[in-house]
């Protein structure tokens, strides 16, 4: 599991990056100014890391800067709400190696995540369909359908076409009694299953 480093004095972009990140498997950890990264830095080892470029007391290109004259070598995208060819052009000299411009989506995230690690991503991806169909049925099993229609709508993020998804909806939907739901996720298992 790859570890990712968020630096952002926002809790709202904290919380999305985190939640989007975790979801694609990865372990998250979380600063709110410069000062606590740079120390952050000094004990970890990170995979990657996101860095907002506006921070209090020391501004993300600093300390991208500082990291660097350490010898840390952590890929790191930095984040703007300001976008200057200025910005870009500092943080690319300083080894960044992607900007990225606020507000973004979740899809943004993962777009970026995947240029990066484009097999890793497969497999984590593979991984968290398997753990979760698992999950699923296992709730099937205990009559859980609510939990269980939760631990889907994840894994059908991982892989929308996936017929065994679609037929473990369709029960889960049938044990809460909404057969038109129940039907209609039928529908789509049959449709891909002949696929």
């Amino acid at each position: 599991m790859k570890n990712v480093l968020v630096i952002d004095d926002t809790k709202n972009i904290r919380l999305m990056l985190t939640k989007c990140l975790e979801l694609e498997g990865y372990h998250v950890t979380n600063a709110c100014d410069g000062r606590e990264a740079i120390e952050l830095f000094k004990t970890n080892i990170f995979d990657l890391a996101f860095l907002d470029i506006k921070l209090p007391e020391v501004r993300g290109t600093e300390v991208l800067k500082r990291i660097r004259e350490m010898g840390i070598t952590t890929p790191v995208i930095m984040i703007t709400a300001y976008g200057t060819v200025k910005n870009a052009v500092e943080c690319t000299h300083l080894g960044a190696i992607a900007y990225i411009q606020k507000p973004f989506t979740a899809g943004k995230i993962k777009s970026v995540l995947h240029e990066l690690y484009p097999t890793l991503m497969t497999d984590i991806q593979i991984d968290n369909l398997t753990i979760n169909i698992q999950q699923a049925k296992n709730l099937l099993e205990q009559g859980l359908f609510d939990e269980a229609i939760l631990v889907l709508k994840k894994a059908i993020s991982f892989d929308p076409t996936s017929s065994e998804v679609l037929l473990l909806f369709s029960k889960a939907y049938e044990g809460i009694g909404n057969l038109d739901y129940s039907d209609k996720f039928h529908q789509a298992y049959l449709l891909f299953s002949q696929q």
